[in-house]
């Protein structure tokens, strides 16, 4: 059985120094050169970080009490999937692991197709000079529905709560590095991948090339792309336009703006 206290405790600890780490490295290896000076990047990880703040906001209120009953009455009723297998407790966590990541999959894969979930989704895909702090760029309604929607998921599957902290922080750690604007060497980048989604992968998923936006969805592991088709490898990296058409302009770039996307 995992306790989740000390993951709770370390996980924002840890998810702040990782940004740094990465903050540093893309700022002496940048992949673009996006930013002219300090401050219109400070402008830009402002902005994304005040949706951030909102996010963790909503979610620690919202739902992270809900997602720790709804665990903890699946498994004390016996409901869920991995509750009706005998498991030993590390084979039943990574099951709860790989289940949770072809649901982010798949959720991320239904907010490309389904219209009005683009509409908040394109919120994070709007930022054209994408970097660490993108990785925190999410219009709080989809962060809010997807959370939702995550409920009858921790219980159908029998998720522990523990389990699901341990995911959302390895997770949380990917996705960090996979936004970051960094670019791996050839030989690391063609290893790593095979096992983990990549900086070099989810550039081509914010490419503005429709084709290329709509691939490469899975989150954490990459064997979902290859299971349902959607993976592709670009080895130009740098010559990706990063974005959406369109949207561009200042003045669609404020948080008030990006808050009422969606709408318009």
């Amino acid at each position: 059985m995992i306790d989740p206290a000390p993951w709770l405790f370390w996980r924002p600890r840890l998810s702040l120094l990782w940004m740094a780490a990465l903050l540093i490295w893309e700022t002496r290896e940048p992949c673009f050169a996006f930013f002219q000076d300090g401050t219109e990047r400070g402008l830009h990880a402002l902005r994304n970080l005040s949706l951030a703040l909102i996010n963790v906001l909503a979610v620690s209120l919202g739902f992270v009490s809900a997602w720790a009953g709804i665990a903890a009455w699946s498994e004390s009723q016996r409901i869920g999937l991995l509750n009706w297998i005998p498991l030993w407790d590390w084979l039943h966590a990574l099951a709860a692991i790989l289940a949770l990541d072809l649901w982010t999959y798949t959720w991320h894969r239904i907010c490309h197709r389904i219209p009005i979930l683009w509409r908040f989704h394109r919120v994070h895909h709007s930022d054209p000079t994408m970097d660490v702090t993108t990785a925190n760029r999410f219009h709080f309604g989809e962060i809010a529905l997807s959370s939702l929607l995550r409920l009858p998921v921790i219980a159908l599957v029998g998720v522990r709560f523990g389990e699901l902290v341990v995911y959302e922080t390895l997770l949380q750690a990917v996705v960090q590095f996979q936004h970051a604007n960094i670019a791996l060497p050839v030989a690391v980048e063609h290893s790593l991948r095979r096992f983990l989604v990549t900086p070099g992968m989810h550039k081509v998923h914010h490419s503005r090339d429709q084709p290329e936006t709509d691939s490469n969805y899975a989150s954490l592991l990459p064997v979902w792309d290859r299971l349902f088709g959607s993976l592709r490898h670009r080895e130009d990296l740098k010559a990706i336009q990063i974005g959406l058409e369109g949207q561009d302009a200042p003045a669609q770039q404020t948080v008030n703006a990006l808050l009422r996307e969606p709408l318009q």
